[in-house]
């Protein structure tokens, strides 16, 4: 069995601030570390549930939060940017599963660092009309290539915006929701047998694929800024709903390769700090 695991990390246990999951940050570095170990604590639930490969991709920010000493030494480590599936590099459909680890909520709902992609720029987003963020997204994704999503930890708003989107994914609340920046967190060992526990038991029979997703599917971006909107137009197939926000169709996975385009060409033009 090979299982991918995508690991991002604001939803990680007890990380609440942007000090905590930015480089530079006064926290980050203990941050990062945590970060390890929630990751492990999936690998581990993997082994013993049978993989016998595992994929780490390390999808937060600069993509080189996890130190390759501090994983799993059953896991494999995908590592830095620029990476053309962003947070699902290098999942195929040899893979079994996919466990997603530390995600967050989308941007608006008041979830522990909230925000979808780009924190700042991106206000909304929608595929096939139904409100989506960085949850959705890899979940329609990872269907479209044939893996099914069998596992996703964070908070506890990320937990629930999952269970809307696939009521089927087992859940795991690392940490409960206060604000945008404060949480009332688990114990870290509670929460990482939680984590262990829960992806052992998930993997123990290998999840069914879900439906692929509409064929071409339509992805809907609203940015805070005109300019950004205005600019992606030079990209062939991107169509202007208004001033602010755009649209294209696709079949995934090449629609979510696209909109990694899209969130390097905001980047040149805004520099924002993600969670202002």
């Amino acid at each position: 069995m090979r299982i991918y695991i995508s690991a991002d990390m604001e939803g990680i246990s007890g990380l609440v601030d942007a000090d905590d999951v930015q480089p530079g940050g006064r926290d980050y570095e203990r941050g990062r570390l945590m970060m390890a170990e929630d990751v492990n604590a999936a690998i581990r639930g993997a082994v013993t549930a049978g993989a016998t490969e595992v994929t780490v991709n390390d999808a937060h920010g600069p993509m080189r939060n996890i130190l390759p000493e501090a994983l799993h030494p059953g896991a494999r480590l995908v590592r830095g940017k620029p990476k053309q599936m962003g947070m699902l590099e290098g999942l195929t459909p040899e893979h079994d599963a996919l466990v997603c680890v530390g995600y967050h909520a989308r941007a608006g709902a008041l979830g522990v660092l909230s925000h979808s992609f780009m924190g700042h720029e991106i206000e909304d987003m929608w595929l096939d009309g139904r409100p989506v963020g960085e949850i959705g997204l890899a979940h329609a994704t990872a269907a479209a290539i044939g893996v099914p999503m069998a596992v996703l930890t964070g908070d506890d708003m990320a937990c629930a915006e999952m269970t809307e989107w696939d009521a089927s994914v087992t859940t795991v609340p690392v940490k409960y929701a206060r604000d945008r920046f404060a949480a009332e967190l688990r114990p870290a060992d509670e929460a990482r047998a939680a984590v262990e526990k829960a992806v052992a038991a998930r993997l123990s029979t290998v999840p069914e694929v879900p439906g692929a997703p509409a064929d071409p599917s339509e992805l809907t971006v609203r940015w805070q800024s005109a300019s950004v909107a205005s600019t992606l137009l030079g990209i062939p197939g991107v169509t202007s709903v208004d001033a602010r926000t755009v649209r294209a169709r696709g079949d995934l996975p090449g629609l979510y390769r696209l909109f990694g385009v899209w969130m390097r060409v905001a980047a040149s033009l805004t520099n924002q700090p993600p969670y202002c």
